[in-house]
């Protein structure tokens, strides 16, 4: 069985020592950054934290279309253990 996409487990149990905004990378080094989020099935619906040049406040991407992302908040290490990460940060 397959496992699910790393994106897709991370926003679908996003936990709420990480403020829901970043930015998300995809495939073609589009970015967005965004202050909430939604997901459906393989779908992630962003709301941006600016409208675009074209006025779009929204975008919807296919999780396997993620490359990477950005958090921007100040962050510790006890803010990735729920969400699996292990060892330490040098800000920690």
């Amino acid at each position: 069985m397959p496992t699910a996409n790393p994106y897709q487990e991370l926003f679908a149990n996003w936990p709420d020592s990480l403020p829901r905004r970043g930015i998300v990378i995809n495939q073609l080094n589009d970015t967005v950054s965004f202050k909430g989020f939604m997901i459906k099935g393989s779908l992630l619906l962003l709301e941006r934290q600016t409208p675009d040049a074209m006025g779009g406040r929204f975008v919807l991407l296919e999780f396997e279309t993620i490359a990477a992302m950005k958090l921007t908040d100040p962050l510790k290490t006890e803010n990735f253990a729920p969400v699996g990460f292990e060892g330490r940060l040098a800000l920690a």
